[in-house]
């Protein structure tokens, strides 16, 4: 299968596209090294060591193991690139994770507010549009969040509800309340997939994940220099990934608030397999499914109390503070939120209990001269800030 990969030097980017590769698929990756700019940026970096571009890591791969990626380095907000790349290699699926990723970074400032809506908004408006144009049977598979839904007070749906109102019935997209101007893009980009599918005809799989946790994959264990990046600062990193790095230098957990905050989490090997069987099974011409990508949920305070068991079993004594919270969000809340789609298509999932901390541990403790403290604690707050002013 020709599999075009969004996003391809990105933490699952990259190693999606290796996934594919390594099972034979024709493989293609774009990317604008976005995220390398913004880590230059802020004086922050990937944990891990990885290679300068897309060019070189393709290299390191095809040297390897004999096999290719395909690379384009451009922007996929640019409509002549993304038309040139659809022409010439004309996908049969497109894994689109091409976007801004980070609620954080997205409440900086209003710039960066406005690059996340018109990056994420723009860029998949223009690839559904190749999809349209060019290759109009190719199968989207888009990366949502499971942070579209927020945290309503009723069990979460995959993608859709049924409503009773006045007498009558409905399925309807379920209802959205994004907790950040990003993910307010990515409740943007359902509404944009779901009209292309309901009036272009086109097919496409809308993956809410939820949190990933994880360094290493078959590929990645191949050699050193095909390893994902890893962040773990407070705008990129995700939180588990972010604790096991606190834990391992010493530096106190950040619980934000109460710790009660309930999320879906995943193992970034389950991520690899979600993904290859949305692709393998695609949906219908016409049809957006949508599959909540998730394994277990936690709470931010079971996190933290699972990284502090791991890291005694394996010598570390580790700290849990809680610190004001940064964000606009209930600190206690119900959270259910259903999962049987994928599981259904055969999904294996590798549970928290068996896969998590004293391998991650290990990886990061070999890396751990790289961490750059300054990054670490919230600096980034959702409400503003007013200063009083003398008269």
């Amino acid at each position: 299968m020709r599999i075009l990969i969004l996003g391809g030097d990105g933490y699952l980017g990259w190693a999606t596209s290796m996934y594919f590769s390594n099972r034979g698929h024709e493989v293609h990756a774009v990317d604008n090294y976005f995220r390398r700019r913004a880590h230059r940026e802020a004086g922050t970096d990937s944990l891990t060591p990885i290679l300068p571009d897309l060019p070189s890591r393709a290299a390191a791969w095809k040297e390897v193991t004999g096999k290719e990626i395909a690379v384009t380095e451009g922007d996929l907000t640019d409509w002549d690139l993304v038309e040139r790349v659809f022409r010439e290699f004309q996908p049969e699926a497109v894994i689109h994770y091409g976007e801004q990723p980070s609620a954080p970074y997205s409440l900086i400032d209003r710039h960066k507010a406005v690059f996340t809506q018109q990056n994420n908004v723009i860029n998949t408006l223009n690839v559904l549009w190749a999809i349209r144009d060019i290759t109009p049977d190719a199968h989207l598979v888009k990366l949502g969040t499971m942070g579209e839904y927020g945290t309503p007070n009723i069990d979460i749906e995959e993608g859709y509800l049924e409503v009773e109102h006045n007498g009558r019935r409905d399925t309807l997209p379920f209802p959205k309340l994004p907790g950040s101007l990003y993910h307010c893009s990515k409740v943007h980009d359902s509404t944009n997939i779901h009209f292309a599918t309901r009036v272009w005809g086109l097919r496409a799989t809308d993956l809410n994940q939820g949190v990933v946790y994880g360094i290493e994959t078959e590929e990645t264990r191949l050699d050193p220099r095909l390893v994902t990046r890893f962040d773990y600062d407070e705008v990129f990193g995700t939180a588990l990934n972010r604790f096991c790095v606190q834990a391992v230098i010493g530096h106190p957990l950040t619980v934000y608030g109460k710790g009660g905050q309930t999320r879906g989490y995943l193992n970034i090997v389950d991520t690899l397999q979600c993904v290859e069987l949305a692709t393998l099974n695609p949906a219908a011409a016409g049809e957006m499914r949508v599959f909540n990508q998730f394994t277990e949920q936690f709470s931010i305070m079971e996190l933290a109390e699972a990284v502090r068991t791991a890291g005694r079993d394996v010598g570390i004594e580790v700290e849990v503070r809680h610190y004001d919270n940064p964000r606009v969000e209930l600190e206690e809340h119900y959270y259910n939120a259903r999962h049987t789609k994928l599981l259904d298509l055969g999904l294996q999932p590798h549970l928290l209990s068996e896969t998590l901390v004293e391998h991650v541990f290990e990886v990061i403790g070999r890396h751990r001269d790289r961490v750059i403290t300054t990054g670490i604690d919230p600096k980034i707050r959702w409400r503003p800030v007013h200063e009083a002013v003398s008269s």
